[in-house]
């Protein structure tokens, strides 16, 4: 008997987890926590299949792929605009956005994408997958919150806060210590949260502005596109 999209995406995801584990495993005991670069990069990988591999299966449109495109490219020309002005950036308010107009899916591809292309101007490095997971859970979360509801400014603007400061922030963080420490504690993971909460407010504080003035002119711009053009049903 054919398995139904949902048990399709149940056993993507379940595999995914488990070859995270056994490339944990194999960090860990078998390369002695030395080729920690390599498994951040694979286990990237691995939490990004689901959700690419559920974002082809639709078979999106090239108007639908174009209209990814512009959003990215608005996201990344947002963040070089305020490259004066660290941490404070509109990235995350523009791949929230995207999220709610469309899809948790489109968000993902839109926040992925543009951390990759955004460091092509800023440095790419080890921290770039991990930008561009960051981006993308923020704006699949948001997909799955927002999208075909009534978006209200509140909810919008403190999911924008609270998943920039915890999802991005704590990841991110992690992912520091990570790529420069070969020992990973308590002690020394809090120390990392400490050091770059001040950081992480900054970026979740401009992402709530950013939503703010945002909404109205972009939300409302994107669901007009979407209807004409019936994009992303």
């Amino acid at each position: 008997m054919p398995q139904t999209v949902k048990e399709r995406r149940v056993s993507l995801a379940a595999a995914v987890l488990v070859l995270s584990a056994a490339v944990v495993i194999v960090e860990t005991y078998l390369w002695n926590s030395r080729k920690y670069y390599l498994t951040s990069v694979i286990m990237i990988l691995l939490a990004m299949l689901p959700f690419f591999a559920r974002f082809e299966r639709r078979r999106p449109q090239v108007r639908e792929i174009v209209l990814l495109a512009v959003m990215t490219a608005f996201a990344v020309a947002g963040r070089a605009a305020f490259y004066w002005a660290p941490q404070f950036k509109p990235v995350c308010a523009i791949v929230i956005l995207t999220a709610a107009a469309f899809n948790a899916e489109a968000g993902f591809i839109t926040g992925t994408a543009s951390g990759l292309i955004s460091n092509m101007f800023f440095g790419q490095g080890p921290w770039t997958p991990w930008q561009m997971l960051g981006f993308g859970l923020v704006g699949f979360f948001g997909g799955l919150l927002f999208f075909n509801r009534e978006v209200r400014t509140v909810p919008l603007v403190a999911y924008g806060f609270f998943s920039v400061l915890i999802i991005y922030g704590i990841l991110l963080d992690t992912a520091s210590l990570l790529m420069y420490s070969q020992s990973v504690t308590w002690k020394a993971l809090l120390a990392v949260y400490a050091s770059g909460f001040s950081f992480n407010l900054i970026h979740a504080a401009g992402t709530a502005v950013f939503l703010l003035l945002l909404k109205k002119p972009v939300l409302s711009k994107l669901r007009r596109i979407k209807i004409k053009y019936g994009m992303m049903d």
